[in-house]
């Protein structure tokens, strides 16, 4: 008899668990799910490619029944397990405690068919205890999660697969639309359009300093002759103008300064000062959400990166749990906290009670625990530095702090307020206020203190001391300085707002905001500018779209209300069939999305969609226009280019007018070429400018000659007004050949995709930044060439980005076909547009994991093998199906675990 069989998800997980259990039981891996939807036509078994909805992968004629298929990893994964488990006398499925986890712990009981026990061990902290616990807890499936998780993933089959094809056609090709992504689009896509229609508005006050007995103090002009002066939340933002012009003051440059000039010197006096204390409160330890919006304030980083992080953190022992929605903490993890703020900070700082929070999110899931140090002796942040290094530490250690926080005291203060009367020579009245806050016991500020998404926030929360001054009390005017201010555009969102944002309307979950925020960007929907999320023409083109045809599907209640069926269903109380059955086809009052899909397909207006106004020029519409070839300026017959990086919000009537009447994007004659008399021109591409010599030409039957043109991209640092015929003809003349080596081969000075490089047989080098293309030497090329290439094999490393949770090295290499990154096991070719200095190893690890779920996109390799059917009438038949699998009805809530995988694979959804 063998041992006992521990099936976790990841490698670094199985390790740490390995390291708990000792010898008496197998831990292994199953690398992330084993089985899913297939990706693409190369992966669907032919006996299904005949059916109508096998592009779908889901039968909606027949209970919404997926299709399943083995993923090309899962394949591999499932011959090691099931060679593992011959020998094994109980099976531990280990996953995640959340829908995903559980959804990965059936798929493994159903494709490993075992013949012995199965049992689930759930966990929120990889510990000794923990791990402990589990197993004298274990438990069965639960299949209410694995309902929720599975109909979540046809839903969002449903909606990507249905809707995207619309905006293929509508705007242009290799869109995407999905039930989140779409929302999450809008969002940035309003705020812009906040940021367009604002009209900023201009207003002055004064500053000045006063000098009393008890010390100097600055004030600010509130008020003038008894009238609040005007700020900038006086001003309507769409139209810069005063919403009650007659209940403030508004002070102009010229009344400023001559305000300025009558109170200089003036004598005046204290008329009120004010004292209230204060009490501020520590904020909850975090959750997913909190974490990834902290994380992005305090260390700029993205989410992805965060949660990246966080996951090692856990595998590795060190955090508990990372996608949660609990603010709870354990009653050991209260005790651990309470014990380390006494030995740290002293007793003074412990409340008398431990504080208990509650989750306030709106839709919050099935949770666990809050994000905090793992076990009931934390790991200290010494040890962190020491022990992990990099991002890990420094994540724990802001975990570390807020968890600490969270059971500290109150910090508690004084806040002042201090209003100084001072009369001009002519009996004018100003009011100036002054400010002041301290901190009379810092209690959790000792610590931690959350950061704020307004800088200006956080610097109203620093400590401001004023003299002790009294009422009556006498005060000078001195140095009074004008100011002018403008009021400012609603903030864009970044990752930080936007997952903020996503969980106050309830919309996606903790787990998924990473991949939400990477996909629109990776879709071409935003770029970041800093940490600035924009939105591109793109987005707007299909934001437009989905309100006018789709306004359910991005409708922030309906979705948030989605997820509260996707809930429902998780606890039983909601059935899956007919919640797909209401999605798809409606009911009596509302249509469902076959109907949405059929009147956008009819109704829907390309052009119209894709226009966005900018105002009028000369007595006709400016447009800006979403094309498929890029954005670009439309008014009457002209158009222009945009570029790719203006933020929409930038592109102003006259800055748009200013572009329009530029230089035009069709062919600008530069001169000929003395050589061949052939005509060349500065052109621009969808890559760029380029000069060309001659032109393209055709056949005797008028079509295009296969023979192009010879053409040049302009080097990064060029402008296209800077080119002149000289410049054009030193580009043309590329390739270079420079002169030879010792072994008789040509060196050649290039530019190509990534940049200029001299080449000299299979030996190439890049030329750095200080020798221009055109001007290299042959004796700066032969010293170029004579430095050691970094290689590994063949292939030059261009950039080592660090490693990924495995340990593996991730690299970018110069492969046959251009940059391509890769682990050692798996390779991925740079997205266009893409180069090796600015990708991060969030993208990379990306691009390796897209690999690795789909290795062959084109189906120019061996295929997916489908699993065995459900039903199974006769036994070669069913060796030939696909795994199909109808969501079941809820019956009872806890079965044995080897009846309900069972029962789960015969019985029909509820409705």
């Amino acid at each position: 008899m063998g041992k006992p069989l521990v099936i976790v998800e990841s490698p670094a997980k199985a390790r740490t668990i390995g390291n708990y259990l000792g010898n008496s039981y197998e831990v292994a891996a199953s690398i992330g799910h084993v089985r899913d939807l297939p990706e693409s036509a190369s992966e669907i078994p032919k006996s299904y490619k005949d059916k109508p909805w096998a592009r779908i992968a889901v039968d909606v004629d027949n209970d919404f029944e997926p299709l399943y298929v083995l993923t090309s990893r899962g394949r591999e994964q499932v011959k090691q397990l099931k060679s593992l488990l011959k020998d094994a006398p109980m099976l531990y499925l280990a996953t995640d405690e959340d829908r995903e986890g559980e959804a990965i712990a059936w798929h493994l009981a159903e494709v490993l068919k075992p013949k012995v026990p199965i049992r689930r061990l759930v966990f929120h902290e990889i510990t000794p205890r923990a791990i402990k616990e589990s197993l004298t807890n274990a438990r069965d499936l639960n299949m209410d999660l694995v309902h929720a998780q599975e109909t979540r993933r046809i839903i969002d089959r449903l909606y990507g697969y249905n809707v995207s094809p619309v905006l293929w056609k509508k705007i242009k090709p290799r869109l995407s639309a999905g039930r989140v992504q779409s929302v999450a689009v809008r969002m940035v896509v309003e705020r812009e359009r906040e940021r367009m229609a604002f009209v900023s508005a201009a207003w002055w006050d004064l500053t000045a300093t006063f000098r009393a007995e008890k010390g100097e103090f600055d004030g600010r002009l509130v008020e003038l002759d008894g009238s609040r002066l005007a700020s900038g939340r006086d001003f309507n933002p769409n139209t810069g103008k005063l919403t009650s012009p007659d209940r403030v003051a508004r002070l102009d440059a010229a009344g400023a300064a001559a305000l300025r000039d009558a109170l200089n010197g003036r004598a005046g006096a204290i008329a009120s000062v004010q004292r209230k204390p204060f009490t501020e409160r520590p904020a909850p330890p975090f959750t997913t959400s909190t974490l990834q919006q902290e994380a992005n304030r305090k260390l700029r980083w993205s989410a992805r990166r965060t949660m990246n992080a966080a996951q090692r953190l856990y595998e590795n022992g060190w955090i508990t749990y990372m996608r949660t929605d609990s603010v709870h903490l354990s009653p050991e993890a209260l005790a651990a906290t309470r014990g380390l703020i006494k030995r740290h900070y002293g007793a003074d700082y412990v409340p008398e009670k431990p504080r208990l929070y509650k989750t306030s999110s709106k839709g919050a899931q099935e949770a666990h625990e809050a994000i905090r140090p793992a076990g009931d002796s934390f790991y200290s942040i010494a040890e962190a530095r020491r022990q992990l290094g990099g991002d890990e530490a420094k994540l724990y250690e802001l975990i570390w702090k807020r968890t600490l926080a969270s059971q500290m005291k109150n910090a508690k203060g004084e806040r002042v307020a201090v209003d100084t009367l001072v009369e001009t020579e002519a009996g004018a009245r100003a009011l100036f206020r002054s400010n002041g806050r301290t901190i009379t016991f810092p209690g959790f500020r000792r610590v931690y203190v959350e950061g704020a998404d307004d800088p200006e926030a956080e610097l109203a929360d620093q400590e401001r001391l004023l003299p002790p001054l009294s009422q009556g009390d006498a005060a000078t005017c001195t140095a009074p300085v004008t100011q002018e201010h403008h009021t400012s555009p609603p903030a864009r969102l970044t990752d930080a707002s936007l997952v903020k944002e996503l969980e106050a309307q309830g919309i996606g979950r903790p787990s998924t905001y990473a991949s939400i925020i990477e996909t629109i960007q990776s879709r071409g929907y935003v770029f970041k500018k800093g940490t600035s999320l924009i939105p591109t023409w793109t987005a707007f083109a299909v934001t437009r779209l989905m309100e006018q045809h789709f306004s359910d599907l991005v409708d922030y209640d309906f979705t948030a209300n989605m997820e509260n069926g996707l809930d429902a269903i998780a606890t039983g109380d909601n059935q899956p069939r007919a919640y797909l059955e209401r999605f798809y086809r409606g009911e009596k009052d509302r249509g469902g999305l076959t109907a949405l899909i059929d009147q956008a397909v009819e109704k829907a207006d390309p052009r119209e969609v894709c226009s966005i106004p900018l105002g009028e020029h000369a007595g006709h519409p400016l447009l800006a226009r979403v094309g498929r070839f890029g954005p670009y300026l439309e008014h009457q017959d002209a158009t222009r280019s945009l570029p790719e990086d203006l933020p929409p919000d930038e592109l102003t009537l006259s800055r748009a007018v200013e572009l329009l009447e530029s230089q035009p994007d069709g062919p600008v004659v530069l001169g000929e070429d003395p050589e061949t008399g052939k005509t060349v021109t500065l052109r621009t591409g969808r890559f760029g400018p380029f000069v060309q010599l001659g032109e393209q030409e055709t056949t005797a039957k008028g079509k295009k000659a296969k023979a192009k043109p010879k053409r040049q991209s302009l080097l990064r640092e060029m402008k296209p007004e800077d080119v002149t015929l000289e410049i054009a003809l030193s580009l043309l003349s590329l390739p270079r050949t420079l002169g030879q080596n010792a072994e008789g081969e040509d060196i050649e000075a290039q530019n190509g995709r990534y940049g200029p490089y001299v080449k000299a047989g299979k030996e190439s080098r890049s030329i750095p930044a200080d020798i221009s293309v055109l001007e290299i030497t042959l004796e700066q090329a032969q010293a170029l060439l004579a430095q050691p290439s970094r290689r590994f094999g063949s292939n030059a490393v261009l950039r080592e980005l660090g490693s990924d949770a495995e340990g593996r090295a991730v690299i970018v290499k110069n492969g046959r076909f251009g940059p391509y990154v890769t682990d050692g096991d798996v390779n991925a070719t740079l997205r266009r547009g893409t180069t090796p200095e600015d990708l991060s190893l969030e993208q990379a690890l990306e691009m390796l994991q897209k690999k690795r779920d789909n290795p062959n996109p084109r189906g120019k390799a061996t295929k997916r093998k489908a699993t065995t059917a459900r039903k199974a009438p006769a036994k070669k038949a069913t060796a030939k199906k696909a795994s199909t699998r109808k969501p079941a009805a809820r019956k009872k809530k806890s079965t044995s675990a080897k009846k309900t995988t069972k029962k789960a694979t015969t019985r029909k959804s509820g409705s």
